[in-house]
């Protein structure tokens, strides 16, 4: 809990990172360790055998996930200390502005860019939760559900991270980027929707 407790701390500081863009991967995150742990309370139980195999393969992509998403948590705050280090550029001359220009440009996609891989990795987990909601251990379906609503809230959370750095880019050679960006997003925001609320009606219906 150390760890934990010194992340929420810092999360807590004046520091502008960690912030949301790190909350939305570890929202992912806390997902698919939920997943997980439907899967290792259902494997190997006798009354499961039939979804067992499935099982293993979910456990195998939602510890893909938790992983990856974990290593989002940093990568998120690092992509946007480069942001600030751009904003602190010299920009007394013109040659000063136009480095500083460039760079903070740059800086942006990536800002934009991390938060646009946490949703898309975010909407796996919530699709993996509904197979564990529909095939997991009938005693932790609730943590399936739970699972989903986090899951939810990563991608939302993480779209937002997108958006607000998007507002910023207005290089035209990134035109092409915040475009493809704009349209993923939507499709992704819909699909965490529609996903999450698979899931919770196969968990309510099961906990009612």
């Amino acid at each position: 809990m150390t760890a934990v407790n010194e992340f929420l701390a810092e999360l807590a500081s004046n520091s502008p990172t960690p912030g949301g863009g790190s909350v939305a991967a570890l929202s992912g995150a806390l997902g698919a360790s939920l997943c997980s742990m439907v899967c290792n309370l259902t494997i190997g139980k006798k009354k499961y055998v039939g979804v067992e195999e499935d099982l293993k393969r979910v456990l195998t992509e939602t510890e893909r996930l938790r992983l990856e998403l974990n290593q989002l948590i940093d990568e998120d705050a690092a992509a946007f200390d480069k942001v600030m280090v751009a904003m602190k550029l010299p920009k007394e001359t013109d040659e000063e502005k136009a480095v500083r220009r460039a760079a903070l440009q740059d800086s942006l996609v990536d800002a934009a860019g991390v938060p646009l891989v946490v949703m898309s990795k975010c909407v796996e987990v919530i699709e993996l939760s509904v197979s564990v909601a529909e095939k997991g251990n009938l005693n932790a379906v609730s943590d399936a559900g739970v699972a989903a609503l986090t899951g939810r809230a990563g991608a939302h959370a993480a779209r937002l991270n997108v958006l607000i750095n998007l507002g910023g880019i207005r290089a035209e050679r990134h035109a092409i980027f915040v475009e493809e960006a704009r349209a993923a997003m939507n499709d992704m925001v819909e699909r965490a929707d529609r996903l999450a609320e698979r899931a919770m009606a196969v968990v309510l219906e099961k906990v009612s």
